[in-house]
């Protein structure tokens, strides 16, 4: 399953060096963190609003945005996957609330 993740931070990456005006991810990067945080925000309502409606498709569909521009986030500011995988893996075994009570 990582590897389309894998597939899509090297693409990701690459766009760095596109044209904005041929590359949506390009001019994502263009337009600095702002940008990309406003399409994080209203990728994030979608996945509510999807949510809300119960349809799958659309609960897919939107998550996969949401995904998709938060990891146009983390290549912007250099963060590599693996520190998110990383992250994820070493919440196992905790309690969400344990790891919620860490956090303060």
């Amino acid at each position: 399953m990582s590897d389309v993740l894998t597939e899509l931070a090297a693409v990701l990456e690459a766009r760095k060096q596109a044209d904005p005006n041929e590359s949506y991810v390009a001019s994502l990067y263009a337009g600095g963190v702002d940008k990309i945080l406003k399409k994080i925000g209203e990728e994030a309502t979608e996945v509510v609003m999807a949510g809300k409606d119960g349809e799958v498709a659309a609960i897919v569909a939107e998550t996969a945005d949401l995904w998709f521009h938060s990891m146009v986030l983390l290549c912007h500011q250099g963060i590599g996957l693996e520190a998110v995988l990383d992250e994820l893996a070493s919440r196992f075994g905790l309690s969400g609330l344990e790891e919620k009570a860490s956090r303060s």
